[in-house]
């Protein structure tokens, strides 16, 4: 059965995402601190930047990450993950992913401005962008998902709309134990889910702690 997930990165006060964003650093000054525990992992490593050397952390931040690659038939991000913001007149732009994005699985751009044709790239990973209501694009990325997950990829805009509207079947959050005090605050305008979703927590021993909603 095709599950919605989405996985996000918040500060202890609550915040996904920073400030001071710009071409060369799309994800803003503080997205490191965010996401030191996520990309300091073996398995992270070995997907994203193919080292096959053994190094990076294993435990419990680990093997939240394998489970995040495990699984998705097909991804859905906004525009601002696949970068069109940063180059909108640039029709060669194929994405920050470099040539072999770790999707592996056709991919689904929302976009207001005119849709692209699809980008096909190394590995298995297409990219498609679509205009339409989320709901239309998620049926479809449920279709080509053939029974597998459909992961919503972000960024926070992108998946507190489907939080919204109620399509998440699972949330998993990594809680990295600082404190930003800016950015975009994921809550805000969003209740209930602790009482649709079963809450489970564990925390690594980085300090991250993991929590998971599952409907």
């Amino acid at each position: 059965m095709t599950r919605v997930r989405t996985d996000l990165f918040v500060s202890l006060d609550g915040y996904t995402s920073t400030t001071d964003n710009t071409p060369s650093n799309p994800m803003g000054v503080d997205w490191g601190r965010l996401t030191k525990a996520h990309t300091g992992t073996r398995t992270f490593r070995e997907r994203v930047f193919g080292d096959t050397s053994g190094a990076g952390t294993t435990g419990v931040d680990d093997t939240y990450v394998a489970s995040f690659f495990e699984g998705a038939g097909a991804e859905i991000m906004g525009a601002g993950m696949f970068g069109l913001h940063a180059f909108p007149d640039d029709p060669d732009w194929k994405g920050w992913w470099g040539d072999r994005p770790p999707f592996g699985t056709p991919v689904y751009v929302l976009t207001h401005t005119a849709p692209r044709p699809p980008i096909t790239m190394e590995g298995g990973t297409t990219f498609h962008f679509r205009t339409g209501p989320i709901e239309d694009v998620l049926a479809e990325a449920t279709e080509a998902a053939g029974g597998l997950d459909v992961r919503v990829g972000g960024g926070v805009g992108t998946a507190r709309d489907f939080l919204r509207a109620g399509l998440v079947d699972q949330l998993h959050l990594t809680v990295a134990p600082i404190v930003l005090g800016r950015g975009t605050r994921l809550w805000d305008d969003l209740s209930g889910l602790d009482r649709t979703h079963t809450v489970t927590t564990e925390v690594a021993e980085s300090g991250t702690i993991h929590v998971t909603f599952t409907r």
